[in-house]
């Protein structure tokens, strides 16, 4: 059973910044492909950036292209969200997916992603408000 713990979250003004963790158990932390989904309440959850093992290949959806950046650092076994320009559609609780799976990919960029075998932990509250 692998365990995530997401971190980072909280209330800011619109066009602010937050960066989320996720600490994950699976191991080798470096071979699994890893995700940033969210949700909001009474909708699905949706899948908004992943990387790859190595780092080197990303998904990004659309709406967050330019102002989301994921990243890892695998001697921490540790994933991030910088967030940036941050928008009131942002709101939503932020989940973490150990191991994610990515479709297509070109010269780094990711076609889709979605969430594979599914270990979701508690999430991180984001709230964007005047």
């Amino acid at each position: 059973q692998v365990e995530v713990t997401e971190s980072g979250g909280g209330a800011v003004q619109p066009g602010g910044s937050l960066r989320l963790s996720c600490a994950s158990s699976a191991r080798p932390f470096e071979h699994y492909t890893m995700g940033w989904f969210r949700q909001v309440s009474g909708k699905e959850r949706e899948g908004i950036a992943c990387i790859s093992g190595s780092g080197y290949s990303t998904y990004y959806r659309d709406s967050v292209k330019g102002r989301f950046t994921i990243s890892r650092d695998n001697d921490k076994n540790t994933m991030y969200l910088q967030m940036e320009d941050l928008k009131a559609e942002d709101t939503a609780i932020y989940y973490c997916a150990p191991d994610a799976r990515v479709g297509r990919c070109s010269d780094g960029i990711c076609f889709d992603c979605d969430s594979g075998v599914e270990y979701w932990g508690k999430g991180t509250p984001v709230t964007i408000s005047p």
